[in-house]
């Protein structure tokens, strides 16, 4: 459980996709992001635009940007290791989850098909957590739309509680007033 948390907060939404970073499939795969992308060229027609697709470089700032904030003390670790380095040379390659499914067929060592497998369990779960999230948002407006209802209908509850007490306090004050002719 713990490395589908791991890999999960290596799962980041770029353009209205879950992606991976080639650098962090390149660690997970314990491979270089060279080797890694070296073996997707090779390959490239397995890899078609809504497979795999380079970060722009406002993507790749953002991104940085994002990893620095996080908490996690893996991602600012590496985050300073390529920094020390010289930095990124190339924009990174992200790979959606059929890309990363793509990878199981190019990769065919040991431990890439078990990190693979690892990989499709996160984003299995990653979806579950937004089904599950999407759910709880449904409920929350629903019942928002029900309690603007109920406060809708205590509100002429007690508007005619307050009429009512009107009128009797209105009664009150007439049966109690002076009178005024014969009096007996």
């Amino acid at each position: 459980m713990q490395i589908i948390r791991s890999i999960q907060s290596r799962i980041y939404e770029i353009r209205g996709e879950r992606v991976m970073l080639d650098k962090d499939l390149a660690a997970l795969y314990a491979t270089e992001t060279k080797q890694l992308n070296l073996a997707v060229k090779r390959n490239i027609k397995r890899f078609p635009k809504d497979f795999m697709f380079q970060l722009t470089k406002e993507e790749f700032e953002f991104l940085r940007f994002q990893i620095e904030t996080t908490e996690s003390k893996n991602l600012r670790l590496q985050n300073e290791t390529s920094k020390k380095r010289g930095g990124t040379r190339y924009l990174p390659y992200a790979f959606t989850e059929q890309g990363v499914a793509m990878l199981s067929g190019i990769l065919n060592s040991d431990k890439a098909i078990n990190m693979n497998i690892a990989i499709m369990r996160a984003f299995v779960e990653v979806r579950r957590t937004l089904l599950k999230q999407n759910d709880l948002k449904d409920q929350l407006k629903l019942i928002k739309e029900r309690l603007g209802v109920h406060d809708a209908q205590l509100n002429e509850i007690y508007d005619a509680m307050e009429n009512l007490l009107d009128e009797r306090t209105s009664q009150k004050k007439w049966d109690e007033r002076e009178r005024i002719g014969f009096k007996k």
